[in-house]
């Protein structure tokens, strides 16, 4: 499997399948994307997102959208825990994710949204 990601300076990566045949990096990086883009932004994946505009002037909160994503990718993953955080040096969003992947091992990220 292959996918790709943006580092902290914008520019785009190839996230692989690692050696032993795990793809937890590859759904780890989707799941940012995932967060970062607007629901129906893709033509392919159009179920895939955060309406964050619609949520606002509809008043759903966005912790039903993030719990979606959740349930969305929670197969791929022995256990993953989204939560929506406040940067407080900018003020900005941000969801932090807690994943232990399919190896064992434990992930954890913090994407600025």
């Amino acid at each position: 499997m292959i996918t790709f990601g943006r580092d902290t300076n914008g520019l785009w990566h190839e996230v692989d399948t690692d050696a032993n045949g795990y793809d937890d990096d590859c759904y780890l990086t989707t799941v940012a994307q995932v967060l970062q883009s607007q629901l129906g932004e893709s033509p392919f994946f159009a179920q895939y997102g955060i309406p964050a505009r619609q949520s606002i002037t509809s008043r759903t909160h966005p912790d039903y959208w993030i719990n979606r994503v959740r349930e969305q990718f929670s197969p791929m993953f022995t256990s993953i825990s989204i939560v929506k955080t406040v940067d407080l040096t900018n003020n900005e969003p941000t969801y932090h994710i807690d994943a232990l992947k399919s190896n064992g091992s434990a992930a954890s990220t913090t994407i600025m949204v």
